[in-house]
């Protein structure tokens, strides 16, 4: 009889246990945030600034792992097959609908395989040159492409991140051949060009600005429809190459099948931190401008770019296998 009454009671109590844990707040350990691109790159920048914050805000750390290879794609597959327990996340820019074009087959669905908790911040290209080519602007640039075709050449962080579509959307609309060399990441190409290795690059302007405060290298256009707050001297790429616009994002996501709780904590989370007045003015100075969606909101803009970029890819026949 003994036995029979015990049994219940412990059962009981090991119940009440797991109801207390499942109950607990998120989150409740450390959680691992997967940047697809190397330290230094602007992505890696956002997600450390983004979940530096996070962090302190719910008493926890988000521990970046750089997991850079294959335009970010190795890194994405890493979190597409991590737990969807909220303490496996990535960071990515809108070069994973992009990479969903440019690879024959991919480990996972950039559409399917990740909810999209929230865009962070909104990321604008500077078009710069070493200051040794006899250019100060992009109609200067153009014209001596187009007497010298296929010598100059522009640096990227590989095969379809944005530096290398955009510079390729830039070649085609202005009718202009130049080479594309890739590098391993954003840093690596604004370095080369900062040396000489390479004329040009269309890259985030964060990851040029201190080689353009220095002197290292000049800045020719920005890759919005108009010229930004941070260099209004210089021109938007449009006001030369008519139509000319490519502005990206760097979004926070999680596996597929994550709990909503835990995406809408996460969003509510960002959307505080990337509004604080010592983030929000950090970004600003790098030129990435805080940004913030719901994730239904961030969906659709998936979508749409994910169609937008199914052109540009088809247009720099730029191919991955």
């Amino acid at each position: 009889m003994k036995t029979k009454t015990v049994m219940p009671v412990l059962a009981g109590a090991l119940l009440l246990a797991s109801g207390m844990a499942a109950a607990q707040p998120y989150p409740v350990k450390p959680v691992r945030v997967i940047v697809v691109f190397p330290a230094g790159g602007s992505t890696d920048v956002v997600a450390r600034m983004a979940f530096q914050k996070v962090g302190d805000q719910l008493g926890q750390q988000f521990q970046i792992d750089n997991r850079a290879g294959a335009g970010g794609t190795l890194g994405a597959a890493i979190a597409a097959k991590s737990p969807n327990d909220g303490y496996t996340l990535m960071v990515y820019s809108a070069s994973l609908v992009a990479n969903a074009h440019l690879y024959k087959k991919l480990p996972y669905d950039a559409l399917k395989d990740f909810i999209g908790i929230t865009p962070v911040s909104r990321l604008v290209g500077m078009l710069a040159v070493h200051p040794s080519l006899p250019v100060r602007n992009a109609r200067d640039l153009i014209a001596l492409a187009k007497s010298r075709p296929g010598e100059l050449r522009y640096g990227s962080a590989g095969v379809g991140a944005y530096q290398h579509l955009a510079g390729s959307l830039f070649a085609t609309m202005a009718g202009i051949n130049v080479t594309h060399i890739p590098y391993k990441g954003g840093a690596q190409a604004s370095v080369a060009a900062a040396s000489g290795e390479i004329e040009m690059l269309l890259t985030p302007v964060v990851e040029v600005i201190n080689n353009i405060q220095s002197g290292r290298l000049r800045p020719v256009a920005v890759s919005s429809a108009k010229r930004i707050t941070q260099f209004p001297d210089v021109p938007a790429l449009a006001e030369s190459v008519k139509g000319y616009e490519l502005v990206s994002w760097f979004g926070a996501y999680a596996p597929a099948g994550t709990p909503r709780p835990i995406i809408d904590r996460l969003n509510a989370e960002l959307k505080k931190a990337v509004a604080d007045q010592e983030v929000a003015a950090k970004l600003s100075s790098l030129v990435l401008d805080p940004m913030h969606m719901s994730p239904e909101d961030f969906a659709r803009l998936m979508k749409a770019d994910y169609d937008k970029y199914e052109s540009i890819v088809r247009q720099s026949g730029a191919k991955i296998e």
